[in-house]
């Protein structure tokens, strides 16, 4: 039996059809459900191994990048998100899911961290590529060290965190920085054009200390295929198969019949 993805839409969500087919591509079975029949019967998550989130504007980020379906999350679904997460499943945002895994208190999950997004520090939106290191903590994901490269396409990307640098070391002891951006040679850096959004540490993704809820403000999931790189496979920009593998690792536990 495929594993299962219970991907959730709502208004402004426009990165569903990537992800769900990356979710395929990975071996993995993908219902999408309306937050408002969500809310209404938040039940339907026992049926599922992946909760997931695309990207998008949601509800037009009115009032800030995923501020209001994260408190729409926090409201009707914790409870059943947080009993999915007990009984080994895992939870999986990009972009604005990202955004709402992090004000619904999902993510990063570790005590005395204040986390949020804002405005890139170009104070515009971003649409690039980037490169992202893979951190120790998404290991069991991808190869520690390797390069995932994946499109960014944000305006509210900024990782900003109450106690700056002292909370980068809080988040490194905890083992919750899954990914960094990077430059060719794989040295992580906040500089602008290389990190779009100016994040302190270079973060582009967290990860729970379960290594179950993961979200990342790049989108992996435009990245599946040599023709989707910006030179075309000719290596500058890796092999093409980096989001494949990203998504397969994703699911490997449950391909498996393993949770983790």
């Amino acid at each position: 039996m495929k594993p299962r993805v219970l991907q959730l839409f709502t208004s402004g969500i426009n990165c569903d059809r990537e992800l769900r087919y990356a979710f395929e591509l990975a071996g993995a079975t993908v219902r999408e459900m309306h937050i408002r029949e969500l809310m209404e019967s938040p039940e339907a998550i026992r049926d599922c191994e992946m909760f997931a989130i695309p990207g998008g504007f949601t509800y037009g980020d009115d009032l800030g990048a995923g501020r209001v379906l994260g408190l729409e999350v926090k409201r009707f679904l914790a409870t059943e998100l947080e009993e999915h997460h007990e009984r080994g499943g895992s939870i999986f945002g990009v972009c604005n899911g990202f955004q709402a895994l992090v004000k619904s208190d999902l993510l990063p999950r570790v005590e005395g961290v204040e986390v949020s997004l804002t405005w890139n520090f170009s104070h515009r939106f971003e649409c690039r590529w980037s490169r992202l290191l893979v951190e120790d903590a998404l290991d069991h994901v991808l190869p520690a060290g390797s390069i995932l490269p994946a499109p960014s396409a944000h305006a509210e990307g900024q990782i900003v965190l109450a106690a700056g640098e002292e909370d980068v070391a809080r988040l490194e002891a905890a083992n919750a920085i899954a990914l960094r951006y990077c430059d060719e040679n794989g040295t992580p850096t906040s500089e602008w054009p290389t990190c779009p959004s100016g994040s302190i540490g270079a973060i582009a993704g967290m990860v729970s200390p379960s290594g179950r809820i993961l979200g990342l403000m790049p989108h992996p999931e435009r990245n599946l295929s040599p023709l989707h790189l910006p030179d075309r496979g000719a290596g500058a920009w890796g092999s093409g198969e980096e989001g494949v593998a990203f998504f397969r690792g994703l699911m490997a536990p449950y391909l498996a019949g393993i949770h983790s």
